[in-house]
């Protein structure tokens, strides 16, 4: 189906993806967003319920909130650590909102598709993990595009809710900027920073059962 040359380069683009925070305010050509986001709405979804929406907040006093929504969960969350980590979380970069350009508020409705959903019936997340996957391709058609995109993951979903105007039973799975950047990380951010590393691969895999290695 793929060629060799085809095949690695999808998966250099898988190795070379990051999570970006630092954005310049160039602008993103419209057919080049527009890519972004058919690649997102042709992520695989149980069902095929399509669960998602993608809300482009352009607006710099949106943006504003948003960032005042991710700090605000931020400091909350510093109490979680003492002394040097800590210290080290509060200097981490974690979110450019306000720098990058656009934000993409990517949803999931779980009333998609209505009361039965094949497959969304026995195991209801599934709704979340299809978005999770439009996500994830998007992701990809970012790095392909010479984009950056970071996805924010600290704000209370509610604030989010009142400062996009989301209803109250559509989830705000996740706030990803996206944008330009002048500094595109070799390796994941936490992982320079030293907070984790990656797991080796060997110890992840079992075999017929749990804890059943290979």
């Amino acid at each position: 189906m793929f060629n060799e040359q085809e095949k690695k380069a999808l998966y250099d683009v898988i190795y070379k993806r990051r999570d970006v925070r630092t954005f310049l305010s160039k602008s993103i050509p419209s057919d080049v967003l527009q890519r972004v986001l058919e690649a997102g709405h042709h992520a695989p979804s149980v069902g095929f319920m399509q669960p998602w929406n993608f809300i482009l907040v352009k607006d710099g006093d949106l943006k504003k909130k948003l960032a005042w929504a991710a700090e605000k969960e931020r400091k909350a969350l510093s109490i979680h650590y003492e002394g040097e980590k800590a210290n080290q979380f509060l200097e981490l970069k974690v979110e450019g909102i306000k720098e990058a350009p656009v934000t993409i508020c990517v949803t999931c409705d779980p009333t998609r598709g209505g009361s039965h959903v094949l497959g969304r019936n026995s195991i209801p997340e599934t709704d979340i993990l299809s978005t999770a996957c439009a996500i994830q391709n998007m992701w990809l058609a970012s790095c392909v595009e010479g984009l950056a995109l970071g996805w924010v993951s600290f704000y209370k979903k509610n604030d989010v809710r009142d400062i996009l105007s989301i209803p109250p039973h559509v989830d705000p799975v996740a706030l990803l900027s996206i944008g330009y950047t002048e500094d595109y990380p070799s390796s994941p951010i936490l992982e320079e920073a030293k907070w984790e590393k990656r797991r080796e691969l060997d110890g992840l895999i079992f075999e017929d059962t749990w804890g059943n290695k290979k």
